[in-house]
């Protein structure tokens, strides 16, 4: 039986990844983050019509002025085929 020897590195199994220049991302720390509180939902409301940005009980965080978390556009691969 031929098998491939088991690696650490998952990209090691595929020869396409042989030469690849490694990527590195540099994460880019904000200038100043703070803590909002709301006393009471229509505080919270309030606070949401003043940034301008759509913000629910789920969001952790925004960046002020808007910043997409997708970057600048949001990219949608399709299938031409």
């Amino acid at each position: 039986m031929n098998q491939k020897p088991v690696t650490n590195n998952l990209f090691d199994q595929y020869p396409e990844w042989v030469g690849m220049p490694e990527f590195v991302q540099e994460k880019v720390a904000p200038f100043k983050e703070i803590i909002v509180r709301f006393e009471t939902e229509k505080d919270f409301k309030d606070f949401q019509e003043l940034m301008d940005q759509k913000i629910t009980v789920a969001t952790k965080s925004i960046w002020h002025p808007f910043k997409s978390h997708w970057g600048l556009d949001r990219k949608i691969y399709k299938d031409e085929s």
